[in-house]
């Protein structure tokens, strides 16, 4: 049930009798579990609503009629409780995290409502067989399933719970059922990749286009592993080898339905596939894809863009070791297109989780400060310092370990600029616009 907070002024719940403080228990004889509900059925044109008066604490029950796009006119309280993972895979990056970090990093979030809001992934493993239906009835499509195989004792095995091996039941109810997913699989090495792989892919392609594809994502693996579960990091010639199987995938589908992580094309060296690979590129929150479409963005900023700085400037670009790579030549480029700035790349070894961590989101303040230092004690100079949005929280400037910008700032005595929107055309900006 949900608590009704405000009834407006000429509505209909207000015409109704509907007061703040009733609550909501049912919509159409269904329970009314949060805001999606409701929501769902403000859409609708004619539905029963069933209330708990807050005076007498007696249930009625109302027949709406209404316009399709009419609102009810009440606001309801919000949910904030948050579903968390029950969960103990041998792949968690939570439990590989330092100690004493702030407390929102260690929240395992396992909720097919952000999965259905925000794009979270999700397992599922939490989720009763009458909540599937309910997803299926209110139509809470896309959602993303951190499948990892569908393989159900294996998925058991590395998930560690025993209700894991729902997944292959729960896949065919939501996708018959005309819920559109998008697929994850994290890839542990000699356990649901190669053949295993392959059975994944093929299980899930059958409901394809419902199922809309399946990321292929490399462990995280920190220095702070002792005591868990024996994973191998990954090599040139192992992601060379997944890279094989992927494509020979989508050749036998017709279709780019795996869809493989930037960071096997970075250890296996070779070049990221074009932006028509990765679609409407829907699994770019998960490292696929990010590369090629940030490639693109710049590369059409400079052809619409060339300018000349009437003060020259030097930008230092901090990025992690896996980026370096790739950034190489877009700073030549930009150098060639900008008259009157020079780029500086400063890739940043991670200390903090560890060396076997490289991309650049997972780079913490201390450790960008410390590799400046480093590089201006070497007799480097520069003008600002350019650093990747996804460094710091979404809505605020603090990095992982807790330090934020300003501090930075402090701290180097420099102008530090988060590029935080537009891609290569935000960094592009950016580069073009005279020091301050």
């Amino acid at each position: 049930m949900v608590k009704i907070t405000k009834v407006k002024r000429g509505s209909l719940a207000k015409e109704l009798g509907i007061e703040v403080g009733d609550e909501i228990i049912a919509l159409d004889n269904f329970p009314c579990v949060d805001e999606l509900d409701y929501l769902y059925y403000m859409g609708m044109e004619s539905f029963s609503l069933t209330l708990r008066d807050h005076r007498s604490g007696k249930q009625m029950t109302v027949e709406i009629e209404k316009d399709e796009d009419e609102d009810l006119g009440v606001e309801i309280e919000k949910t904030e409780k948050i579903r968390t993972c029950h969960n103990r895979c041998v792949f968690c990056f939570v439990d590989q995290m330092p100690c004493n970090m702030r407390e929102s990093l260690y929240v395992k979030d396992d909720d097919y409502t952000m999965s259905f809001t925000c794009g979270n992934f999700v397992t599922l493993t939490n989720v009763s067989d009458e909540e599937i239906q309910r997803i299926v009835r209110l139509k809470l499509s896309p959602l993303y399933v951190s499948v990892h195989t569908m393989n159900p004792e294996l998925r058991v095995k590395l998930m560690r719970n025993r209700f894991a091996g729902k997944i292959v039941s729960q896949i065919d109810t939501l996708a018959k059922g005309g819920i559109s997913l998008h697929c994850q699989a994290v890839v542990v090495p000699g356990e649901n990749d190669g053949e295993e792989l392959k059975y994944t892919a093929r299980a899930l392609f059958k409901y394809y286009p419902t199922v809309r594809d399946l990321a292929c994502v490399p462990t995280g693996l920190t220095r702070y592993r002792d005591g868990l579960y024996p994973i191998a990091d990954i090599d040139g010639e192992y992601s060379r080898k997944l890279l094989k199987i992927v494509d020979e995938l989508n050749e036998e589908f017709g279709v780019n339905f795996v869809l493989p992580a930037d960071e096997y094309f970075v250890k296996a060296g070779l070049p990221v596939k074009e932006t028509a690979f990765y679609g409407d590129f829907e699994q770019i929150e998960n490292g696929v894809g990010l590369t090629s479409k940030f490639l693109s963005e710049v590369n059409q900023a400079l052809r619409q863009e060339s300018c000349a700085l009437k003060t020259p400037k030097t930008s230092l670009l901090i990025c992690g070791v896996s980026a370096a790579k790739t950034l190489a030549p877009i700073v030549e480029q930009c150098e060639k297109a900008i008259t009157g700035l020079r780029v500086k790349l400063l890739p940043v070894v991670n200390t903090f989780f560890g060396e076997t961590v490289t991309c650049t989101g997972l780079l913490t303040g201390r450790d960008i400060v410390s590799a400046v230092q480093n590089y201006t004690k070497n007799g480097n100079t520069y003008d600002e310092i350019l650093l990747a949005g996804n460094t710091m929280k979404e809505f605020e400037d603090v990095f992982l370990c807790g330090m934020t910008l300003d501090e930075m700032k402090k701290t180097l005595g420099t102008n530090a600029i988060r590029v935080n929107r537009g891609g290569g055309f935000g960094l592009v900006e950016i580069l073009c616009k005279e020091n301050t």
